[in-house]
């Protein structure tokens, strides 16, 4: 489903940010973009920065289903700083599973931005997980009832001829075998 990444671009609080740029929200079903402005506030401005595809996959059903039960469900957008402008992110991903976004958030190279999800775009999500969902039953391992620790297999290493061996040294013992 294509969706459409909304960011929003405030004013700095410090003197060393001049812009605070966050992603606002997505739009499901959206046409191409490319830094198309929405909506202007004073000196915040909402642009309609890219649109990206996402795409829900039948391995990754744990994970959306357990955003889908998060008190506020979202998607994860991930963005990229490519340097500055008028235009400095790069939507790189979206994403329904917080797993991926935090493989994401591993690196630190990327920023990953949490938009609430869309009440249409939840009922498409559940209705995913609900059609290719399948819960692995767990299996607890158990140990063999073998005893191993009763017998002996062996003496030991065949190389220590006597129980003072074990403590000499290498060139102790080579003296002797001369």
């Amino acid at each position: 489903m294509p969706l459409g990444i909304v960011l929003r671009r405030a004013p700095g609080v410090t003197r060393w940010a001049k812009w605070v740029w966050t992603a606002s929200a997505v739009l499901p079903g959206a046409g191409a973009a490319d830094w198309r402005e929405l909506r202007r506030e004073g000196d915040t401005v909402e642009y309609h920065a890219a649109t990206l595809v996402l795409e829900l996959h039948g391995a990754d059903t744990d994970a959306y289903l357990h955003e889908l039960g998060a008190q506020t469900p979202s998607i994860y957008v991930i963005l990229r700083e490519e340097g500055e402008g008028d235009c400095p992110l790069n939507a790189l991903l979206v994403t329904a599973s917080p797993f991926e976004a935090q493989d994401y958030a591993d690196s630190g190279e990327e920023i990953i931005e949490k938009v609430p999800m869309p009440p249409a775009f939840f009922a498409w999500v559940a209705e995913f997980v609900e059609e290719f969902h399948e819960e692995e039953v767990f299996i607890k391992r158990k140990r063999d009832k073998h005893r191993v620790d009763l017998s002996q297999d062996g003496i030991g290493d065949p190389r220590i001829g006597s129980l003072e061996d074990v403590y000499a040294s290498p060139a102790l013992q080579r003296r002797r075998m001369q």
